[in-house]
């Protein structure tokens, strides 16, 4: 017992000293866990331990449970022991099991790793979108440059996302890209981050954090394992820990500004606000600062109650966004312009950057409606601010933020029946939306469904704080009054 509790602990803490203490406790009572023996099985990668490394995999194996990772773990093992053709370990391509599905995620990167042009091809051909996607193509790009190949790691760099460009710049100057998947450690880390966020979104947190810790050990130069992670961590309330692993995350890093983006939130979710707001300002003057920076400023002034200011940092954003290298469309920067204007209570420069927003995109669901709710609170250009709305809606009929829109709209012309409909519609989709249930009940008081109206009103106030909540709690107390009406 106290071994598995110092096993657990130790991976937490990255005190692999005692983690493995724990481990080879465990396995010399038998009693070793199949997902503790990848602790064993890393620390054989780290030391080049083939032939315990080996060992390791026929006991997953006969584990059962993680049985489908076996042929990616002796493709990476056999590249490192030189035994033989690594790719001939793996299942045959088009096969439809998972242990297939993770062996094409890591044909390409083995291929990389060994300097064969087939990987380029391959990853080529699965597209550049998502996170996981941009990871690859750096781990790959970075095995390729580390081989002199730093043609084919350009290939792989191309697209605006910030870590591929951070990458990209590295690659031109023919410098190292951190986070190559170049040998079988980094290839096992790989696999680990990819197997931890397939845990996690089957619910399986804790486990997750262990897989994905294991990866920070294998390969520490990953910016992307230690933003996983992190965000493991946070999502168990240690954002302390989450705090003290993206502080890993060096400049140079292709996920540097991922992880510090990552690094702030957490700061802020620990109540370090201070330590936030000062990270935040020393990117945001630091020279080379972009717009990013000045977007980074702007979010922790605004989770700070400072909407004045972060409405300048905004506007600094816009004047300082490249068109090569942003990561927010330039629409993005206004509507985040726009909104904390209007949390300052400054509605004509609110009103200026929202319309500019949607002069920049006429389609965009936010935007619309962003703009059309704006002025239909203040009951302004009413008829215009509703067509926005239902455009809005058109455009993005599961938005529940978008449904309630146009259902208080239609309450506040007087259609009751179908804005109450729009709104238990979005409440479902949201259903700890404060402003979602407020609107709800008072369009139930309105239509004499008192007891429905409180119960709407009593979930509201749940999550309510500041002057929302006590208009909840009057409300709650005498019903709807004119004073008492949501916005």
């Amino acid at each position: 017992m106290i071994a598995a509790q110092a096993l657990s602990h130790g991976v937490n803490a990255g005190d692999w000293t005692l983690a493995l203490r724990a481990a080879r406790t465990l396995e010399g009572k038998d009693a070793l866990l199949p997902d503790a023996r990848f602790l064993l099985l890393a620390d054989a990668f780290r030391g080049r331990n083939w032939r315990e490394a080996a060992r390791q995999i026929d006991a997953i194996e006969r584990d059962e449970l993680f049985a489908f990772a076996v042929p990616v773990l002796r493709a990476w093992r056999a590249l490192g022991a030189g035994e033989r053709d690594p790719l001939s370990l793996l299942p045959a391509e088009g096969a439809s099991t998972i242990a297939a599905a993770y062996a094409a995620d890591h044909r390409p990167l083995l291929l990389a790793a060994m300097g064969r042009p087939e990987g380029l091809t391959q990853l080529q051909a699965t597209g550049a979108g998502g996170v996981r996607a941009m990871r690859r193509r750096i781990g790959a790009a970075g095995a390729y440059g580390k081989n002199g190949d730093w043609e084919r790691a350009l290939q792989l760099l191309q697209g605006d996302g910030s870590p591929v460009a951070a990458a990209r710049r590295l690659a031109e100057a023919r410098r190292p890209i951190p986070g190559a998947i170049d040998g079988p450690a980094a290839g096992l880390a790989d696999f680990l981050v990819k197997i931890a966020i397939d845990l996690n979104a089957q619910d399986l947190t804790p486990l997750a954090a262990t897989f994905a810790r294991l990866a920070t050990w294998l390969a520490p130069d990953d910016g992307e394992g230690w933003i996983v992670a992190a965000e493991l961590a946070r999502s168990q309330g240690r954002n302390d820990a989450a705090v003290a692993m993206l502080a890993t995350v060096g400049s140079e890093d292709p996920w540097f500004q991922a992880a510090r983006n990552e690094r702030i939130r957490a700061l802020i979710d620990s109540g370090r606000r201070d330590n936030a707001l000062g990270e935040a300002q020393a990117a945001a003057t630091a020279s080379g600062a972009g717009a990013t920076d000045q977007v980074r400023l702007g979010e922790v002034l605004m989770s700070l109650d400072r909407p004045a200011d972060a409405a300048l940092a905004f506007a600094r954003a816009i004047e300082l966004r490249d068109e090569t290298t942003s990561n927010y469309p330039e629409w993005a920067l206004w509507l985040l312009r726009g909104g904390a204007h209007d949390e300052a209570g400054d509605w004509p420069q609110a009103r200026a950057a929202l319309q500019q927003a949607h002069r920049l995109a006429a389609a965009e669901p936010l935007v619309l409606n962003y703009l059309g709710y704006a002025q239909l609170v203040r009951r302004e250009n009413v008829v215009e601010a509703e067509r926005l709305i239902r455009e809005a809606h058109r455009l993005a009929p599961t938005n529940s933020a978008i449904t309630d829109s146009l259902g208080w709209a239609l309450f506040l012309r007087g259609e009751r029946e179908e804005a109450i409909n729009l709104l238990e519609q979005a409440a479902q989709g949201a259903p700890a939306d404060v402003e979602i249930n407020e609107h709800l009940g008072d369009a139930y008081f309105a239509a004499g469904r008192r007891a429905e109206a409180r119960f709407a009103w009593t979930a509201a106030r749940v999550y309510a704080e500041g002057d929302a909540a006590t208009r909840l709690a009057a409300k709650i107390d005498t019903g709807l009054t004119p004073a008492l009406a949501a916005r």
